[in-house]
């Protein structure tokens, strides 16, 4: 797709041209939009698929399992943008509040994610969930899918992460050099009142000081920070990390927020960012384009800091 667009300055008129880089403005695919100034004006060409396509991509949270032949579309999309490798998990969600969430389930789940490795083996890592309710079924589980070759966690809202429960399995992923990426999220409201969780989240979803609680308990782990597009206060998250340099945080969810991707730059850093879409593929690309950021920095964030992180426990790919 090719935009015309005259030269802006300020920042606020710099949005205006990068707000085509969205996630409205990628699904036009091959469409031309034309923005129309005064005669005077020198129109610039952009190409926006040509800008996606120049960096290498993983996406450091992806799910599958959670409708009919979703791994196929999700390869499709993931074509159409440059996406060459997928970091997958099958957490056991229960958003009704009515479904099982045993060792059954749990394995059920992880089972969807090894089939999904074995079909594209060359696209695909995986990562395991859990139920740290279940300790014993929890560490067999866990064997099991090391054994077939997963390398990360990621976990729901069973229970939060800075629960006892958690610290034996937490043991084995520091152990191994593997990250751990949460479900987490929050909201706060005026003069920082915590708002219930009465969208969807459970009262046991990890929150940004959960995170932070483990990252002091185990200073030589790793431990990723899920969807600061998801909503809630990406804001405050992103300045509660600022001194772990453990944490990391991804830059997935639906929420296009201006300026989210600049802020969690300036407080997290360049290098404990992870590009991440969690489904929301156009989002996740667009997001990171329409940020003011660098070559180097964009390259960080779409494939070298990920790699990096799995480098440690040998699993990185070439």
């Amino acid at each position: 797709m090719n935009i015309n667009v005259k030269y802006m300055t300020t920042n606020r008129r710099k949005f205006l041209i990068t707000t085509g880089l969205s996630a409205s403005g990628l699904m036009l695919g091959g469409a031309m939009t034309t923005c129309t100034h005064d005669k005077k004006s020198t129109p610039m060409e952009y190409d926006i698929m040509s800008e996606v396509f120049r960096f290498r991509k993983f996406d450091s949270h992806a799910h599958v399992g959670f409708e009919k032949d979703d791994a196929e579309k999700q390869i499709d999309i993931a074509d159409r943008l440059g996406i060459d490798k997928l970091c997958i998990s099958r957490p056991v969600t229960n958003w009704s509040g009515k479904e099982k969430e045993g060792p059954e389930e749990v394995r059920k789940a992880n089972d969807v994610v090894i089939d999904a490795m074995k079909k594209f083996p060359d696209r695909y890592i995986g990562f395991v969930t859990l139920n740290p309710m279940y300790q014993k079924e929890s560490m067999e589980e866990l064997k099991r899918c090391f054994d077939e070759g997963m390398v990360g966690y990621k976990g729901y809202t069973q229970v939060k992460f800075s629960d006892p429960l958690y610290y034996p399995i937490i043991e084995q992923f520091v152990e191994r050099n593997m990250i751990m990426l949460m479900h987490a999220f929050v909201q706060l409201g005026v003069g920082g009142y915590r708002m219930k969780y009465d969208v969807g989240q459970s009262p046991h979803t990890t929150i940004p000081e959960d995170i932070v609680d483990i990252a002091q308990r185990y200073p030589e782990g790793m431990f990723q920070y899920s969807h600061i597009g998801g909503g809630g206060d990406w804001e405050y998250a992103c300045k509660l990390f600022r001194d772990y340099p453990n944490i990391y945080v991804d830059t997935s969810g639906s929420n296009n927020e201006e300026y989210m991707i600049n802020f969690a730059m300036a407080h997290v850093g360049e290098d404990r960012m992870l590009f991440g879409c969690d489904g929301s593929f156009y989002q996740g690309v667009g997001k990171i384009h329409s940020a003011e950021l660098s070559d180097l920095q964009k390259k960080k964030i779409y494939f070298d800091n990920f790699n990096d992180v799995l480098r440690r426990s040998g699993n990185h790919v070439g």
